[in-house]
């Protein structure tokens, strides 16, 4: 859930063992698919020996002992420019700071892009990477009290390998938990949890559709199925379109408010089921489009880092410690570690770049940068564009985020019930990753993720910790509500879908409240994010680059990959302005 449980990969999956069990039962085959006053990078467990000034007119200081973390970061924020490659200037008699690179936000997006710029060129390019708040990782939380740890945004990573080459880059390798592939997906219907199908087998002697249900996925799979309209379709649409009503209500209807919270009705099949919506016009048909699509991805298939640990089948990924770890390792392994507190007030244009400028512990600080990546979300974006790029800003205002709430619990194992599938109870490893709840089925929850089954070490023995996402979309109020209040009506759906009767409340960890929580991919998202570029360049801003979760896709592995992309792009663009200077 909250885009890094059940995503784009996973549904794509499941189409394909639906289909290839109506066609070809027997189908085995499947594709998995040097300057002298340079700092030293500050970095716990590196020895600080480079002068470093706190400010013009301080006396420089010498550390030639391990500092403490707040030091090294105290100093790393007020170094001077001169000190990372880049250079100050006096500017109506305020410092500004020249730099190659600003990256707004030190979320996964940012923190990636700036260390894959970092590696790749070093000293020859300077980035310097702000922050609002006053920690790294953007929406990744994750917190510890005692024994228990969890997550208060995502939950946990589809472990391709962009995102796994990024964590054992920062030294992760050795801290990265991947959970049992065989736990198996619940969809609430009719009272009962139903297992997702995990196999052909399972699609065939499954209840998860109904006989008739089953023929209709099938033949829509192959190609019978009403044409493609000459407009683009919801989600909804879509689905119903090649699957049929059934299908839709029961997959992907659930699927939608799982990963953004949202009505299917509104979401855009091709912004945000991109990789399922692209295999109609590849080949005519789902099956034959995932056929194909199968060929291409075994044909451009490369030699897989022999660090990157195995991955079997559908499974998901953490680290230990919880997510928190990639961005503070990916921080820690710049040369200068982000700039907390750094709020961006404004961005305009200037002749030597962009200029931005920063509400700080400092005071008002400006830097100007050859070229920037803007990870912020879209309606801070918007903010921040308004006097220099207004139809930019426009654009990027009518990107909506509803409220989620996510709420961390934990029940005794005793206080659930054997279930109707058979696959056990949350609790022990395997028992299962987590369960989907329809709009139409009766229950508030949209989901809710079985923490201590995935990764045993977030919980004591006996204990079973539970993640609930409650809101979205279609149930924006629920925010208003009080955290008690919450609790109690997530404890209320558990004793419909998991609990024993008369099961107690749970010991509540933390409810954590959401009110702009994930970007809606709405039919006409794709227009608006060409929209918003087109409106940069217009405005002269061609040096400043969208890279939000709203233009990445929600995912957490998406949003990593993002960043490797965008530092190719950014790379090109300062490497020509050099060029042109």
């Amino acid at each position: 859930l909250f885009g890094s449980a059940l995503t784009e990969q996973r549904v794509a999956a499941m189409f394909c063992h639906a289909v290839s069990t109506f066609l070809t039962p027997c189908l085995t085959d499947k594709t998995n698919n040097a300057r002298p006053t340079r700092v030293t990078p500050l970095r716990p467990g590196v020895r600080l020996t480079a002068k470093t000034s706190l400010s013009p007119h301080s006396t420089p200081l010498r550390v030639g002992a391990r500092a403490p973390k707040a030091i090294r970061r105290s100093l790393q924020v007020r170094a001077t420019v001169s000190d990372v490659g880049s250079k100050k200037t006096s500017a109506l008699g305020s410092d500004v700071e020249k730099v190659d690179v600003v990256v707004v936000g030190a979320g996964a997006t940012g923190l990636t892009m700036a260390f894959t710029v970092a590696k790749k060129l070093g000293s020859k390019t300077s980035v310097v990477v702000t922050e609002a708040r006053d920690v790294v990782g953007g929406n990744i939380t994750t917190r510890t009290e005692g024994p228990y740890t969890w997550e208060e945004g995502p939950n946990s990573f589809q472990p391709g390998d962009p995102i796994l080459e990024v964590a054992c880059d920062v030294g992760l390798q050795d801290d990265i938990l991947l959970a049992d592939p065989g736990s198996y997906r619940f969809v609430l219907w009719d009272g009962a949890l139903r297992a997702l199908p995990a196999s052909p087998a399972d699609a065939v002697f499954g209840d998860f559709l109904t006989f008739p249900g089953k023929i209709r996925a099938g033949l829509g799979a192959i190609g019978i199925k009403p044409p493609p309209p000459d407009k683009e379709e919801s989600v909804k649409e879509f689905v119903s379109r090649n699957l049929g009503e059934e299908a839709f209500g029961r997959l992907i209807e659930p699927f939608c408010s799982g990963v953004y919270a949202g009505d299917p009705a509104k979401l855009s099949a091709p912004a945000a089921v991109g990789k399922v919506h692209r295999l109609e016009g590849l080949g005519g048909s789902l099956f034959a489009g995932a056929v194909k699509a199968g060929k291409e991805a075994k044909a451009n298939k490369k030699p897989r880092d022999e660090r990157l640990p195995e991955v079997k089948g559908q499974t998901v990924g953490s680290f230990r410690g919880g997510l928190k770890k990639l961005p503070e390792a990916l921080a820690n392994a710049l040369p200068t570690y982000p700039r907390l507190n750094w709020k961006l007030v404004s961005l305009t244009k200037s002749k030597e770049g962009t200029e931005l400028v920063y509400d700080t512990p400092e005071g008002k600080k400006t830097i100007i940068a050859k070229a920037v990546l803007l990870t912020a979300p879209a309606y801070v974006a918007s903010d921040v564009l308004q006097t220099a790029a207004p139809e930019a800003s426009e654009a990027l205002s009518k990107f909506y985020y509803p409220p989620v709430c996510s709420v961390t619990v934990v029940y005794p194992q005793s206080a659930f019930r054997d279930q109707p599938h058979g696959k056990g109870p949350p609790g022990p490893p395997g028992a299962g990753f987590g369960q989907l709840h329809p709009r139409t089925q009766g229950v508030r929850t949209l989901g809710t993720i079985y923490s201590s089954s995935l990764f045993p070490e977030r919980s004591p023995n006996g204990e079973v910790m539970l993640l609930h996402y409650i809101g979205g979309a279609q149930d924006p109020t629920l925010i208003d509500m009080a955290d008690e209040e919450i609790a109690a009506q997530t404890h209320k759906d558990c004793l419909q879908t998991l609990l024993k009767p008369g099961a107690e409340m749970p010991k509540v960890l933390g409810v954590k409240r959401w009110p702009k929580a994930i970007p809606q991919f709405n039919v006409g998202h794709l227009d608006l994010q060409k929209e918003a570029r087109a409106a940069l360049s217009k405005a002269g801003l061609d040096g400043v680059f969208l890279g939000g979760n709203y233009m990445t896709g929600v995912a957490l592995g998406r949003v990593v990959e993002y960043g490797r992309d965008a530092a190719a792009d950014i790379i090109a663009y300062v490497e020509e302005q050099k060029v042109q200077a």
